[in-house]
């Protein structure tokens, strides 16, 4: 069985330290979503300026060709995306039926920190805020969505998301 994992979460939760150490122990690719944004978009985040639903129609509609090739090809892949709104959650899911969603959770203090460690992003540290402001936390009927807090070591987050693909 194929698997297509979505690590989600806000700007700062792990996803892409998550995700890489996911498709490692998985032996599959990692396709990091900040990669695919177009240079206008990482422009104006680089500014400061936080995204509109506009500014990431092209690019979840290019995230959501990639994850119907790697389903439609039978491969294993895992991709790290904010994803934070339901809308955009949906956007991924309309042609790709079996994703699995694994949300990073965390406290806004844990993330600033974490953010504040990594210079030379792209993401201000400043733009935190709007990115919980945008956040629509996973409603009970998203049942393709795990919950994990990122109060715990990576590892141990990648063998909660390895064990529940198991169970």
């Amino acid at each position: 069985m194929t698997a297509v994992y979505v690590i989600m979460g806000v700007s700062g939760s792990g996803k892409s330290t998550i995700g890489r150490a996911l498709a490692a122990e998985l032996g599959c690719p990692f396709f990091d979503g900040d990669d695919f944004h177009p240079p206008e978009n990482v422009a104006k985040m680089s500014l400061g300026v936080p995204l509109d639903d506009a500014d990431r129609a092209t690019w979840l509609a290019q995230l959501a060709t990639l994850l119907a090739e790697k389903i439609e090809q039978g491969n294993w892949a895992v991709l790290a995306c904010s994803v934070l709104k339901r809308c955009y959650r949906d956007q991924l899911r309309a042609r790709n039926e079996g994703l699995l969603f694994v949300y990073l959770q965390g406290s806004y203090d844990l993330i600033w920190q974490r953010m504040l460690a990594r210079p030379g992003h792209y993401m201000k540290p400043e733009m935190l805020r709007s990115q919980f402001a945008t956040l629509e936390e996973p409603g009970r009927d998203e049942t393709d969505i795990m919950t994990l807090s990122i109060d715990q070591p990576a590892l141990t987050i990648v063998a909660e998301i390895i064990a529940s693909a198991i169970a």
